[in-house]
């Protein structure tokens, strides 16, 4: 293999099989976009230091290393434990990205910068990399060398604002919303790029700021009444229907359903079957007042809602073609997913790839790696020899943190986090 070749592994399924990529990611939102990349077919070498990433201990989970989080997060990849700080550390990455079309990282760029890890280093040793960086900030912003994370990037982004208003109190989204969502815009981000260079045969650097892609996520609506030049004291801002307390599953008789009437024709069939024929008609009911009286139409459905089962619901809502859905308890959720046996953690539920390819199929193919699990097969395919490999290890740059031991020994019962 020359340098600079991206070697092609055989059996590699996917439309991403052939593609190599450098993993220097952490917590969220890289270790989400690179799960993608290595769930369409990229072999991925994620970077890890010997300590572990801290996704390894978001939560319980079955083995030491493997959080429940962890255990998808990190499949489809190789791990190598690497000390990037000490010279032959970085000596090593190099190596690798010779091999890679894609280097990938949420460092900041100060610290990026110091380990001399930036754009131009990347390019000395693969000319055509689609070098990929994602941070809090943009680059060319006071900010762009200050931490970030999903509560920081939620609150710069006006979801606080955005619960307040329907709330009445500011809050966060209880899911982890600004780092996946900049995990997805990420994971998009590198595609392009790699088409632009099959097009063209050009890398490039190519910049995620979190807060600009959760930014552009929020005002997709809740620009609404905003953007059209009214002053501030006039304008209405936010998207008005999501924006009432009511939007919410409704009770049923006996639990909770989702009923979306989003024809008007849709409302009126269940005002006629919920015994509200003197509603019919009403103008707040229609599509465009059901915009201003929100709150009116919601209440009206929830009582109606209230006076059947669910499972009738369901039943009548298919008939009707209203829009309807149980809302499942998370854990039925979970139980619904396939089953998979890991090496170290045993059995484990397996969030399967939500893209389906007629031809090239994205597939689980590994599971979550141990740290420094795939070291020396690595830097082995990269050309380094046996005797330079001992030489990082004795020096304490290559880390293997109880692989075998974990291996060997798994208690599938163990819940302790990392």
């Amino acid at each position: 293999m020359g340098e600079g070749e991206t070697p092609v592994r055989e059996g590699q399924p996917g439309p991403l099989s052939g593609i190599r990529v450098l993993d220097l990611t952490s917590v969220v939102m890289g270790p989400l976009a690179t799960q993608i990349l290595g769930d369409l077919g990229a072999d991925v070498i994620a970077i890890e230091s010997a300590r572990g990433d801290t996704n390894r201990g978001m939560g319980p989970g079955p083995a030491r290393q493997l959080s429940d989080v962890s255990l998808n997060l990190l499949r489809n990849k190789r791990n190598v434990a690497l000390d990037v700080k000490d010279p032959a550390g970085r000596a090593a990455l190099f190596k690798i990205a010779a091999t890679c079309d894609v280097f990938v990282t949420n460092l900041r760029p100060g610290p990026l910068a110091r380990l001399g890890l930036d754009y131009d280093a990347l390019v000395a040793v693969r000319p055509d990399i689609v070098f990929c960086r994602a941070q809090g900030f943009p680059t060319d912003s006071p900010e762009a060398d200050e931490p970030a994370y999903d509560d920081i990037i939620q609150a710069a982004s006006g979801i606080p604002d955005v619960v307040r208003r329907a709330h009445g109190t500011p809050a966060m989204a209880p899911i982890l919303l600004a780092d996946k969502v900049s995990g997805l815009v990420l994971a998009y981000a590198i595609l392009a790029a790699l088409v632009h260079r099959e097009r063209t045969g050009e890398g490039q650097q190519v910049e995620v700021p979190m807060l600009d892609a959760v930014r552009s996520f929020v005002l997709v609506e809740h620009s609404a009444g905003a953007m059209s030049g009214e002053p501030r004291a006039e304008r209405t801002t936010g998207y008005q229907r999501i924006l009432t307390p009511f939007r919410r599953p409704q009770r049923t008789r006996d639990s909770w359903i989702a009923i979306f009437p989003y024809l008007d024709e849709h409302f009126t069939t269940l005002l006629v079957a919920g015994g509200r024929d003197d509603l019919v008609g009403d103008p707040r009911l229609t599509r465009e007042g059901r915009q201003a009286h929100s709150a009116f139409a919601y209440e009206t459905l929830e009582s109606i809602v209230a006076m059947r089962s669910t499972a009738e619901w369901l039943e009548f809502c298919r008939a009707e073609g209203i829009p309807a859905a149980e809302a499942v308890d998370i854990d039925d959720v979970i139980d619904a997913l396939p089953e998979r046996e890991h090496p170290a953690a045993g059995p484990y539920k397996v969030i399967p790839p939500p893209v389906r390819f007629g031809r090239s199929p994205a597939t689980v193919r590994s599971d979550a790696p141990l740290i420094g699990q795939h070291n020396r097969e690595v830097l082995a395919e990269v050309g380094l020899d046996e005797e330079e490999i001992d030489a990082l290890e004795s020096r304490g740059v290559l880390r293997t943190r109880g692989a075998a031991d974990s291996m060997a020994g798994r208690q599938p019962t163990d819940r302790r986090p990392g």
